[in-house]
């Protein structure tokens, strides 16, 4: 199943999980430590209520100094990665955590592009939903995820196999899942946290 149909039929909790997941791996670009999500994290394990994931949504916020969109200072990648942190939904249901969860797909798949230095090339002309045209396929599932696609660097791949691994546990284990999809979340922030540094060595 593609990760847009995964996107479309996942339930409350997945939808969350699955938005939050791409922002824990985005973390890096905002300047938090590893266990600044761990409030949201909580709140979905513990199946806590809706208030409890708005309190702790405005405490994570807080945390990050990004109670408000800004624009990154100029940084395409911080930008879309803050701008997943301010459109959070604080009521948590289905119908408003979908487009958010969509969003965040999108955005994170986005700044992977940014970070990967090999993947910079002209083709903005060429886009469709904000994605380069085979990076919109692949995550349709038009065109294979894990080749070599023309546009689809392996650091943008790989995010996109993470996006479909959190949603296929949750569907699959339900509630039971969500320790693997924080292990998957993990191991992607690992991985971004390492093309943050790249990208900074690469401007000095």
């Amino acid at each position: 199943m593609s990760l847009v149909e995964l996107i479309a039929q996942a339930d409350e909790r997945g939808l969350a999980v699955s938005g939050l997941a791409c922002l824990d791996r985005c973390v890096p670009l905002l300047g938090g430590d590893d266990e600044v999500l761990r409030p949201l994290w909580a709140s979905l394990a513990e199946g806590a209520g809706p208030d409890d994931w708005a309190g702790r949504l405005e405490e994570v916020r807080g945390k990050l100094g990004a109670a408000a969109d800004g624009d990154g200072d100029g940084d395409e990648a911080v930008a879309l990665a803050r701008r997943m942190l301010t459109t959070a939904p604080a009521r948590r249901s289905a119908a408003e955590l979908r487009p958010w969860a969509d969003a965040c797909s999108v955005a994170a798949l986005r700044i992977h592009r940014l970070l990967d230095g090999a993947a910079a090339r002209d083709d903005d002309a060429d886009q469709v939903g904000g994605l380069p045209r085979a990076l919109h396929a692949a995550r349709a599932g038009e065109s294979p995820a894990g080749g070599r696609t023309e546009g689809v660097s392996p650091l943008v791949a790989a995010e996109l196999r993470r996006q479909v691994a959190v949603l296929e546990r949750l569907s699959a284990h339900g509630p039971t899942g969500l320790r693997g999809a924080l292990e998957v979340a993990t191991e992607g922030r690992r991985v971004l946290r390492a093309a943050v540094s790249r990208r900074s060595r690469r401007k000095d």
